[in-house]
């Protein structure tokens, strides 16, 4: 079996959920559940006997350490953090204590269970590291993409904890030969995704007759990744990636934010239209940016698709058709993750930008 880590959250739900549709190999997933963790995303999987939830901090090495001697899984892979940009600006305690210190716990009970491993299962071992393209901040226009040899040069709180992480992942790997691997994935999208982040709340606020928040001038560029796809490269990595390497995993979609929003808004307005008739772009509007925005983001996979042969099944357009069609379907789940917290925290980041 293998452990996972923040697998109630949007990326660790989808590969949970797509783990078992290609495998029957057991899962402990251990989760926090602070906001952004739903045990709603896994209610498919209630009753299923190779899914082992545990509510707990990655944090916590007693709790890890008793969960690795217990069921003895052949890989980590690690989602837990805190993800969110804006949240981070507003709040950093707790991107450094998940992110770094909790990352930090985690490898050192991992390291503690494979050192007393033996050597057949010590071999087999894996500690995968799930990173974001934010930690090697921000490209000019015309600049290439980001290699994985790109020098880091995080610009939030979020994005410095994340490379804090990642170099303390590579220092175990370097200092006590711990089988690491490290993805560092471009903007994920798809069903689940808490509805904070750009695209679920354009579909959420557009529904609701709500405004539309865009950054500046929209004009942020991204590359986008259907979360599936990315689920598909961390299996890859997982059974095939080089110890100690680090794969870049993008959907080769650049994207400006204004663009996604008026591609959101087009396809609403086909799948479900407003009653007055009008077009949900009515519904844009432009707010102040958020401080230390990075101009652009984009991820050069061509060494993730030369060495492991993975390379995105999902192009940005049917990607983001299935996401649109998902929230439409699925607006209970929206509801419930719309929470007192929730509300309180769009309306305090929003009503500031609006100021």
């Amino acid at each position: 079996m293998i452990l996972v880590t923040g697998g109630a959250g949007f990326i660790g739900s989808n590969f949970v959920l797509d783990w078992f549709a290609q495998s029957d190999e057991a899962v402990i997933n251990l989760d926090n559940l602070t906001y952004a963790g739903n045990l709603e995303n896994l209610a498919a999987l209630k009753g299923d006997p190779r899914h082992i939830f545990v509510q707990g901090d990655i944090g916590d090495a007693s709790v890890v350490a008793k969960l690795l001697a217990e069921y003895r899984p052949r890989a980590v892979v690690n989602f837990a953090a805190e993800s969110h940009v804006d949240r981070s600006i507003h709040g950093p305690e707790d991107f450094i204590q998940t992110n770094i210190v909790g990352t930090f716990h985690l490898l050192e009970a991992v390291r503690a269970y494979w050192s007393g491993l033996v050597d057949a299962e010590k071999s087999g071992f894996r500690f995968l590291h799930v990173s974001t393209d934010e930690v090697y901040g921000s490209l000019a226009k015309d600049e290439p993409a980001f290699s994985e040899t790109h020098r880091y040069e995080p610009n939030s709180p979020y994005s410095a904890s994340k490379a804090a992480s990642d170099h303390l992942v590579r220092a175990y790997h370097h200092t006590y030969g711990l089988p690491v691997l490290t993805t560092n994935c471009s903007n994920n999208y798809g069903p689940y995704h808490f509805p904070e982040k750009l695209i679920p709340l354009m579909i959420v606020n557009a529904l609701a007759g709500k405004p539309l928040p865009v950054y500046g001038d929209g004009q942020q560029i991204r590359d986008w990744l259907y979360v599936k796809d990315h689920c598909s490269a961390i299996r890859s990595v997982l059974e095939k990636g080089r110890l100690g390497e680090v794969y870049n995993v993008g959907g080769w979609n650049e994207k400006a934010n204004l663009d996604i929003v008026h591609t959101v808004c087009a396809l609403l307005d086909e799948l479900s239209s407003r009653v007055d008739g009008k077009s949900y772009r009515e519904q844009i509007a432009f707010v102040t940016d958020r401080p230390g925005h990075d101009r652009r983001y984009a991820i050069d996979a061509r060494k993730i698709e030369r060495e492991l042969g993975w390379k995105p099944a999902e192009t940005f357009e049917t990607g983001i058709r299935k996401t649109v069609r998902w929230y439409l379907e699925n607006q209970d789940w929206v509801s419930h993750v719309q929470s007192g917290d929730y509300r309180n925290w769009v309306e305090k980041n929003y009503a500031e930008r609006a100021r």
